[in-house]
């Protein structure tokens, strides 16, 4: 069976030859010289109907019209087939320069040719003003081509005309059209997220009966969201998404439950880190935040925001320049959180409900409290490997009664122990061993 790689070079071809007609016939139309069309758009595109390429898959997605189809293809040239674009580096005679109408950026003379806006709108109207101003709309931030980060057609500099902006896709979607796969957001300032997975099931996770109902709620949301928004017309009724507030201190599930409900429904987690989204710089938070935002939309993401404190806790009165910035901040998250399309967890380490006003922005809030006795019992029970033998001296339901420990803290123990025994060349686990464990977790806490 032909790989994504082979599919999608298959087709391109085709996109290129087809490509590579309309710049000629372009051209020959420009300059008045004869040519067997008499417009580029009636040159027909390669029939990718039939097609299983990951390329023409999208192509038939999006039902993109020909003139989308030539700004694509214009943005990949530089990418598999950079020569192609020579043509455009021909001076005009008469003044001895390249040719404005071209458009394109221009390296040195041993550098290559890449397409802007203006290179697109000579190709599709020519000298026809009333389609180059047509060709605007391929540009608007509500076009699905930025709405859903297929492009990225922002510029550095703000005041330039958006035909004078590169064509540029974005590195997940130059991934889709040419090796057949999204490459991975990369984790930076510039996107402060990084995908997180489990290998746990629902039966690892050891919750309060009550806690666990309400995330499996979640979970009911997502696999019926579809039915429910669309099918059943609710789309217009209900907010885009599902939001929750998951709170507790640290080391009660949170993380784990937010892996388990991508896990299950198949969509792909990321553990946004607030600390590093939140600037000092006035506006450089919201920026950060867009960033998240923007590149999660329409991806069927679960975005798992992990210490939402330092976010939240900046909250206060206005008094003055700073605190409003700071609430300004607030404001601009939760309006970005009601707008998502997605799933969107805030995790708080707080064991209170951390604000009335918030949770009445979220479709549910979930308190993830200190496990009881029945609970510490059974993440003891479970989380020993098979391969260790307790000591005879071990009586875990003593220990899980006597000791008020998080599920990450047994957890802890349970890793020291069993790394214990190995240094030792053993598989016993020892009460000594347990309890030395236990030791260095609550002497964390200042126990």
């Amino acid at each position: 069976m032909p790989n994504a790689i082979h599919l999608n070079a298959r087709d391109l071809e085709r996109e290129l030859s087809w490509f590579n007609r309309v710049v000629d016939t372009r051209l020959k139309l420009y300059f008045g010289q004869e040519s067997e069309f008499n417009d580029v758009f009636d040159i027909d595109p390669p029939d990718l109907s039939d097609s299983e390429s990951t390329y023409a898959g999208i192509v038939r997605q999006y039902q993109m019209t020909i003139a989308e189809r030539l700004m694509l293809i214009l943005a990949l040239v530089p990418h598999i087939r950079p020569w192609r674009l020579d043509v455009f580096f021909t001076k005009n005679a008469t003044t001895d320069r390249p040719f404005t109408e071209f458009g394109g950026i221009r390296e040195d003379q041993e550098g290559g040719f890449f397409p802007t806006g203006e290179t697109l709108a000579f190709l599709l109207a020519g000298q026809d003003l009333e389609l180059r101003i047509q060709v605007l709309a391929l540009f608007d931030r509500d076009h699905y081509f930025t709405r859903h980060q297929i492009f990225d057609l922002q510029h550095d500099d703000a005041s330039l005309f958006f035909l004078k902006t590169p064509l540029r896709l974005t590195q997940e979607y130059l991934g889709y059209f040419i090796v057949g796969t999204a490459e991975q957001p990369q984790f930076g300032i510039r996107f402060p997220a990084h995908r997180i997975e489990t290998r746990l099931e629902w039966d690892d996770l050891v919750l309060a009966p009550e806690t666990l109902a309400l995330v499996r709620e979640i979970e009911t949301w997502l696999t019926h969201s579809s039915t429910l928004m669309q099918d059943w017309d609710m789309a217009a009724k209900l907010p885009p998404g599902f939001h929750a507030l998951f709170y507790g201190p640290p080391g009660h599930g949170k993380t784990t439950a937010a892996c388990l409900l991508g896990k299950s429904s198949g969509r792909e987690v990321y553990r946004v880190n607030l600390p590093m989204a939140v600037s000092k710089y006035i506006g450089e938070t919201e920026k950060n935040l867009a960033s998240i935002f923007d590149k999660a939309e329409h991806k069927q993401w679960v975005l798992f925001f992990d210490e939402a404190d330092a976010l939240f806790g900046k909250r206060s009165d206005t008094s003055d320049a700073h605190n409003r910035f700071a609430n300004q901040e607030v404001g601009y998250f939760l309006q970005r959180i009601a707008t998502f399309s997605g799933v969107a967890i805030l995790a708080s380490h707080l064991d209170e409900n951390p604000d009335n006003e918030l949770s009445r922005r979220f479709d549910t809030v979930i308190h993830f409290p200190m496990p009881g006795e029945a609970e510490r019992l059974r993440i003891w029970q479970n989380g020993f490997p098979p391969q260790v033998t307790l000591d005879s001296r071990v009586k875990l339901p003593t220990i899980a009664r006597k000791y008020k420990l998080s599920g990450g803290a047994i957890l802890n123990v349970i890793r020291y122990v069993t790394i214990e025994a190995l240094r030792n060349g053993s598989n016993v686990i020892t009460m000594a061993s347990i309890q030395q464990g236990v030791k260095r977790e609550l002497s964390k806490v200042g126990k």
